[in-house]
């Protein structure tokens, strides 16, 4: 009976480690993704700017 016990509590660690590292990868994947969402933005914003700069120099 114990060793069903404890095989059951190792189950339950074993899982929560595979949880824990897929929310790691997860997290891992999104902080890139926000990372070259952010560069791919600043970019825009930057373009913008400049043709606006350039708009207004011109009048």
């Amino acid at each position: 009976m114990k060793n069903i016990r404890t095989r059951r509590q190792s189950r339950r660690g074993q899982t929560l480690v595979e949880y824990a590292l897929i929310l790691a990868f997860i997290s891992v994947v999104a902080v890139s993704v926000l990372i070259n969402l952010g560069n791919t933005v600043k970019a825009v914003f930057s373009r913008v700017n400049s043709q606006l700069a350039a708009a207004n120099s011109s009048h």
